[in-house]
């Protein structure tokens, strides 16, 4: 079976599809088993296609981009072995979708909350402290440039994370 990894942010049409078609890329490249798509907390923009912003970023970094805008399911925790946020307030909010964990803090909650975790946890060189990646909706193309770079950054930590659950699978 596939390693599934999701990629969650606000509206789903910047940043989490973004990180998605980096993370496809390398994950096709290497001919990994690893389903990979994206979501957001809300649902603004479901339906919609990725910002034209985000697309011009993926295309003139050579990457592809074909993006229908959905929103996060809390049905989904069972579905994916990494949900991936792009800044805390994404976190908090698949974190307060989660399961509730069992009387004695086991069971699905505490398991669909492992699995939450924060994109530039996996760039080595990120500011501990500011681990969120900004929201370029109202900026300009620097902002999206930005975004992709971060991503990127973040991509050989995810990688190796996703090589080592694969090994153990």
């Amino acid at each position: 079976m596939s390693y599934r990894v999701t990629f969650v942010c606000t509206g789903n049409i910047c940043r989490s599809p973004m990180a998605e078609w980096v993370l496809r890329h390398h994950v096709e490249e290497e001919g990994l088993d690893v389903e990979v798509d994206s979501s957001g907390t809300g649902n603004w923009h479901v339906g919609d296609d990725a910002d034209a912003r985000t697309v011009q970023a993926l295309l003139r970094a050579g990457y592809r981009s074909a993006h229908i805008a959905r929103q996060f399911d809390a049905d989904w925790f069972d579905r994916y072995d990494l949900i991936i946020a792009l800044d805390k307030g994404h976190a908090r909010a698949l974190r307060a979708m989660a399961p509730a964990p069992g009387p004695d803090g086991a069971g699905g909650g505490t398991a669909a909350r492992e699995k939450i975790r924060l994109l530039r946890e996996f760039d080595p060189a990120a500011d501990r402290g500011d681990l969120d990646v900004p929201d370029p909706y109202y900026g300009g193309e620097a902002d999206f440039d930005l975004v992709l770079e971060q991503v990127e950054a973040a991509m050989p930590g995810l990688l190796d994370e996703i090589r080592a659950a694969l090994k153990e699978g």
